[in-house]
């Protein structure tokens, strides 16, 4: 209360002399009028100095407050670039403007733990069975837009950020127009999987907002700019955008870049319900399919079966199968004994995106070590199915992230039929067991032979199955992609 009386009694002399070096034709009321709302703007801009103002909580009542008297004020005519007081306080209000670090190093032992570090002043807005996220300029906002300060590779915390409003930008920003994407993820944009699951809640955002895309894309990982995504992912995100441009800030004179629109999201997918991941898996299926100009194979062979497409997709280094040509035999005599059964042995990493999306296109069994290489699931029809196999170890040491691809079978719309884990193996050399995952993490996978038969001849009937009750129905009409 003694801050408001002391800005009030500092704005009295102002007033008085604004008074006599304004027209005449200005009426009394609309002085009044913008006395308030400079008062109101300036409060409001000590308030943003804490945390708590900024919650998506903040009283709606006070939005609408100042938009009207922000219309007011437009109401008046007044010539704001000529009256010396009015360009005093936006000068005041630009020099306000205060910048945090990106990335808060209080948080930093526990962000993985859904503690949020960066802009940590600031809550997510929350929409039900939509991914958490912060919208710029908006109500939570009070109509303030992003700016983001410095582009630091290394260190999170030399970056910082700040709400400001559009016609009071910090001193030598830059205002960059349009939409632009922002990403802040714990892991990193290379890994198939980590960087699919912290692009996903964009797909859906694109989707659910007209389609418009991104000016630009700015990507952190701790806070740090990272200017690139690993090939696969760039592709998936050009094939599903049209095109990403990557902002790098390079050519930056060092001030401040604010921007017009910004979306943040910063939680991956945390918060979008099942139903939802689906539709923007679907989107990613089609778009993926469309950029490489895939379609299905043929659904019956020469002898009137319904083709089961059975892939086995090998790994090499860590979590490949220790002795893969007696696992491809099992596999390769598994299918003969089901009709329309076709076997393919491939490895991921040998193979180009579109390569990845044809294989994925006509495989109705996915059959695969844990690994990233499993994020390519989603480019398989509905319903397909997944069998995993992991190395000793894993279930005892490797905590929830284990599941990731169970998970994300569900959220695809894929069968995930299970796992395999290894019961032997070498034994973890260090003397504390929690210290095992890295070296268990690397091993390699082994086999056995009479559960792998019974289990894949076990998948390939139920498979088989829903082949002829899909067919019963009738065939599908396939449907357009979203967004074009």
């Amino acid at each position: 209360m003694k801050k408001v009386v002391e800005i009030e009694k500092s704005l009295k002399p102002i007033s008085k002399q604004r008074s006599l070096s304004i027209s005449s034709s200005i009426s009394k009321l609309s002085l009044f009028v913008l006395i308030t709302y400079v008062i109101v703007v300036v409060l409001f801009q000590i308030k943003t100095l804490n945390p708590s103002s900024s919650s998506s909580s903040s009283s709606s009542s006070s939005w609408s407050f100042i938009h009207q008297l922000r219309e007011k004020v437009q109401n008046t005519k007044l010539n704001f670039e000529n009256s010396p007081e009015l360009k005093a306080m936006l000068s005041q209000l630009r020099d306000s403007v205060t910048f945090l670090p990106l990335k808060d190093l209080r948080f930093t032992k526990t962000a993985v733990e859904g503690h949020t570090w960066f802009m940590s002043s600031l809550n997510d807005t929350p929409e039900k069975d939509e991914a958490e996220y912060l919208y710029f300029p908006s109500k939570d906002s009070k109509g303030r837009l992003l700016c983001i300060l410095g582009q630091d590779r290394h260190d999170g915390a030399k970056n910082a950020y700040a709400l400001a409003w559009p016609h009071s930008l910090p001193r030598n920003a830059t205002l960059r127009h349009g939409l632009t994407y922002v990403s802040e993820t714990y892991y990193d944009y290379n890994n198939l999987w980590h960087g699919l699951s912290a692009m996903l809640p964009f797909v859906a955002w694109y989707r659910r907002t007209e389609c418009v895309g991104p000016a630009r894309w700015i990507l952190y990982h701790w806070g740090e700019v990272r200017v690139g995504m690993g090939p696969w992912l760039r592709t998936l995100m050009e094939a599903t955008f049209g095109g990403v441009h990557i902002e790098g800030f390079e050519g930056s004179d060092g001030g401040p870049n604010c921007f017009e629109e910004a979306v943040v999201f910063r939680h991956n997918s945390g918060g979008m319900n099942r139903e939802k991941r689906m539709e923007a898996f679907d989107m990613l299926r089609c778009k993926g399919r469309a950029f490489c100009n895939v379609s299905r194979g043929a659904h019956v062979n020469e002898r009137g079966g319904h083709v089961i497409g059975l892939t086995l997709l090998l790994r090499s280094g860590p979590r490949a199968f220790k002795n893969e040509s007696i696992v491809v035999g099992i596999f390769r005599r598994a299918c003969q004994k089901v009709n329309g059964c076709k076997l393919t042995v491939a490895r991921a990493e040998n193979l180009t995106f579109c390569e990845q999306v044809k294989l994925m296109t006509d495989t109705d069994i996915l059959a695969s070590p844990h690994g990233a290489q499993l994020t390519n699931m989603f480019f398989m029809d509905r319903n397909s199915s997944v069998m995993e196999f992991f190395p000793r170890g894993w279930l005892e040491l490797a905590g929830v992230g284990q599941y990731v691809y169970h998970w994300g079978a569900s959220w695809s719309g894929m069968r995930h039929q299970g796992a395999w884990r290894d019961s032997k193996g070498g034994e973890c050399p260090l003397s504390k067991k929690e210290n095992c995952m890295s070296f268990y993490k690397d091993s390699k996978v082994g086999h056995n032979e009479t559960f792998f038969a019974d289990w894949a001849l076990s998948v390939l009937n139920q498979v088989k199955k829903r082949k002829v009750d899909e067919a019963s129905m009738g065939p599908i009409e396939p449907s357009k992609c979203p967004c074009g």
